[in-house]
């Protein structure tokens, strides 16, 4: 059996790989060895591996890597720690090749630890763009260190290519995050209520809103007004849920939280809410708010608005339910508005999201089962497209 060894160190992140670990896990011609790292670990953000457990996945490996700090010099610590953490992983559990999806600075860890060890990487979501946020070049760099490569959209898989991977190891297959949203079991609004204590009996946004990591010192005033606008629409109800570990995403946190506090009666933070909790609160907001990559990827399938803030998300593929607006009070409060428009007048109803793809978790076990009948080498040579 050949040992297929997946990586997540986030809430949203393993949600999305939820389908295709599933399959590994059922594949008689593969062992799964499922290690979890960063926030999974962290009881600040949840503890979430213990979802992983209620799944009824067999965690392998536990690689703690997290300080309680958010700053440049904890975060590079942190790095530092995971790579560490990873080199004896990697020693003791041998896998044949290891699945890494997305840009944080844990897989970055991951991915350099692998090279090193002589372990294939599969990397799903390569070739995107998010240039205001370090994910940009942890992205990129973990692409040039993989072997196998599944893109969400066609112009992604354009992109790896560009970056000198040759084109017979990139496929695009679509976004394993809408393969869920079609094949999990949601939950109604009253039972999803009942989940989080809190009722949703009037209509809601759902708000996430991360650091700018390659902005300096922004994280509070983004916050701030932010908060500000969402005051302006007493007509619905807010489910917030926390921003990541990031460079100052305690600050954020910590707003969302006195904002909570202040507007019980029409605010809820969650510092997880799991997939499927959270794939049923997009099925009946009116509208996603804040700079998540799932506002692109993911929300555009249930046919509602996303107003995206500021810099984070710039560069992406978006689908035309896509608000992009700046930082500022006022602007966000006219998104909102146009958002609101949009989804009254039920003008969604025959846009196409660009990440949709047909079964991406079949087509990547496909490959990652061919690559690794073929001999797996880490070796490869730069395509030039001069």
């Amino acid at each position: 059996m050949k040992k297929v060894c997946v990586i997540t160190g986030t809430r949203a992140e393993y949600g999305l790989l939820k389908p295709l670990i599933d399959k590994i896990d059922k594949d008689k011609e593969f062992q799964l060895q499922l290690v979890v790292t960063g926030m999974h670990l962290s009881p600040e953000f949840g503890l979430t591996y213990q979802e992983i457990e209620e799944d009824g996945f067999e965690i392998t490996e536990r690689n703690e890597m997290i300080l309680s700090s958010d700053t440049p010099n904890g975060i590079t610590k942190s790095i530092g720690l995971g790579m560490i953490g990873f080199a004896d992983i990697f020693t003791r559990i041998m896998p044949d090749i290891i699945v890494l999806l997305g840009d944080r600075y844990e897989l970055l860890a991951a991915a350099t630890a692998a090279l090193v060890h002589r372990i294939p990487i599969a990397h799903l979501h390569g070739g995107e763009s998010t240039e205001a946020v370090i994910d940009e070049a942890i992205r990129h760099s973990i692409t040039k260190m993989s072997a196998l490569h599944f893109t969400s959209t066609e112009v992604y898989k354009k992109r790896v290519i560009q970056l000198g991977e040759e084109p017979k190891r990139v496929f695009w297959v679509g976004a394993l995050g809408i393969e869920n949203i079609k094949t999990e079991k949601l939950m109604d609004k009253d039972k999803l209520s009942q989940s989080i204590g809190f009722p949703l009996d009037m209509p809601y946004m759902v708000v996430t809103f991360h650091p700018v990591t390659l902005e300096k010192n922004t994280a509070q005033n983004q916050i701030e007004n932010l908060l500000q606008a969402l005051q302006k629409f007493k007509e619905y109800k807010i489910l917030f849920t926390k921003a990541n570990s990031d460079t100052d995403g305690r600050v954020i946190n910590h707003k969302i939280e006195e904002f909570v506090h202040k507007n019980a009666e029409r605010a809820y933070v969650a510092s997880s809410l799991g997939m499927v909790r959270y794939l049923s609160a997009l099925k009946y907001c009116v509208m996603v708010v804040g700079n998540s990559s799932s506002g692109i990827i993911e929300v555009p399938s249930f046919k509602i608005p996303t107003v995206n803030i500021g810099n984070r998300q710039l560069g992406r593929v978006k689908a035309d339910s896509v608000i992009d607006c700046g930082e500022s009070t006022l602007e966000i409060v006219e998104a909102i508005k146009r958002a609101k428009a949009l989804y009254e007048g039920n003008g969604l109803y025959n846009m196409k999201n660009p990440y949709e793809g047909v079964c991406p978790s079949e087509s990547i076990l496909y490959e990652i089962r061919k690559f690794l009948s073929e001999g797996s080498s880490t070796i490869k040579s730069f395509y030039s497209i001069v």
